[in-house]
């Protein structure tokens, strides 16, 4: 038996980029409550770190820097995610 993780399959950009707007639209519809988001956010943050995203670095940051200014997310959600994958 091995100790090796299985190689994880990275997520596209697209993915990451409709996923984080289906979460600012669920919050701002009050299907999702600070909490909730916060743990959905959370979790996805981890398995971003886990299986990578599909994209080099300038992509993902041009991808995700509109979302700071479109209301997608707020900066310091912006900030905290650039930074945990790195980015920043």
């Amino acid at each position: 038996m091995s100790d090796e993780k299985p190689e994880l399959t990275p997520i596209s950009i697209d993915r990451l980029v409709a996923e984080l707007h289906s979460m600012s639209d669920m919050r701002a519809n009050g299907e999702m409550n600070k909490d909730q988001f916060e743990a959905r956010f959370a979790r996805m943050i981890g398995e971003l770190r886990d299986r990578r995203i599909d994209a080099d670095r300038a992509v993902i940051v041009e991808a995700l820097a509109p979302l700071a200014t479109d209301g997608t997310l707020r900066p310091e959600e912006h900030y905290r995610l650039t930074k945990k994958l790195g980015l920043i």
